[in-house]
């Protein structure tokens, strides 16, 4: 048999090569893409659609430039609507208008004109000639409305305050004491 000979010249060529090849081996072992290295592809993160919620919906009518209905922002304010609505005309008597109240969607904000005889001067007593607005009602206005007392308007109004504005009526069944045969016989008295 002969005999392989190898000179110190080639065995420091091997050793390096071997040595090179083990150092790749270990470096895709413990940081290639299986193990989520540099190199590392995935599926790509999944990002939730995010959608804006919709716009308000209200009608601004009386003593403004340009009375309709318009679409605002969520989180809008009745002095927005007003704005919207081309501002006020000179007649407007603001002093009846809580600009910084919150709008609610399908509410009618109305701009009275000064010197006007408002609805609850003829209105007979205890009786709310427009509905009221749950998002801006004060205690008084809510324990006027049938079968509403202070506690009840109370917890109305503290309703409010932790939720914001009510959107609907039918919110009105998340507060203790007011059930379904209550909120039908608010219907029309009452809007968000």
């Amino acid at each position: 048999m002969s005999s392989i000979s190898i000179t110190p010249e080639q065995r420091r060529l091997l050793m390096v090569a071997a040595l090179l090849v083990l150092t790749v081996v270990a470096a895709f072992r413990y940081a290639g893409p299986h193990r989520g290295g540099p190199g590392a592809v995935g599926p790509p993160p999944v990002i939730p659609a995010v959608r804006p919620p919709p716009p308000l919906t209200v009608d601004v009518v009386g003593a403004v430039a340009h009375p309709g209905l318009y679409r605002l922002a969520r989180g809008a304010r009745i002095a927005d609507a007003v704005t919207r609505a081309g501002g006020t005309t000179p007649p407007a008597d603001l002093e009846q208008v809580n600009l910084a109240a919150p709008l609610a969607d399908g509410e009618q904000v109305v701009v009275p004109r000064r010197g006007a005889a408002t609805a609850s001067a003829s209105a007979p007593p205890g009786s709310p000639t427009a509905p009221v607005q749950l998002s801006t009602a004060t205690a008084e206005q809510l324990d006027a409305l049938p079968g509403i007392g202070p506690v009840t308007a109370e917890k109305i109004i503290a309703y409010r305050q932790q939720h914001g504005a009510f959107s609907s009526v039918a919110e009105l069944d998340a507060i203790p004491g007011i059930g379904p045969a209550r909120i039908d016989q608010l219907k029309g008295l009452v809007v968000p």
